[in-house]
């Protein structure tokens, strides 16, 4: 009697195991489809925020914007994080400007 019980709840357990395989790539489904879209809301974000500071030159609304569309892009697509580290590396005056808390938004470390 024992050993049925047993061989039950192994049953139950692998049954269980092998649904929990599909769970899995069903999240890293979510997962993707989210970062995309997070990366073309970021993408709309960065000529919207330059719009927007272009049309309001005294209020610096857009550069919060710009900034926010850039921290998108460049944490959810690995493209993105290449680019604005080139970009970076090209123009190291743009560096400069940047304090230390914004390229740790930006890339999720310190530049050196």
């Amino acid at each position: 009697m024992y050993d049925q019980r047993e061989s039950k709840n192994s049953e139950e357990k692998s049954a269980v195991g092998s649904t929990g395989r599909g769970d899995g790539l069903f999240k890293q489904g979510i997962d993707k489809v989210l970062r995309t879209t997070l990366v073309i809301v970021g993408l709309l974000l960065i000529p919207l925020g330059v719009i927007i500071a272009i049309l309001t030159p005294i209020i610096p609304v857009g550069l919060p914007i710009v900034i926010l569309g850039v921290v998108l892009v460049a944490r959810n697509a690995s493209w993105g994080r290449t680019l604005f580290q080139s970009i970076l590396q090209k123009y190291p005056t743009l560096e400069r400007f940047a304090p230390n808390w914004l390229l740790k938004l930006i890339f999720g470390e310190v530049q050196k």
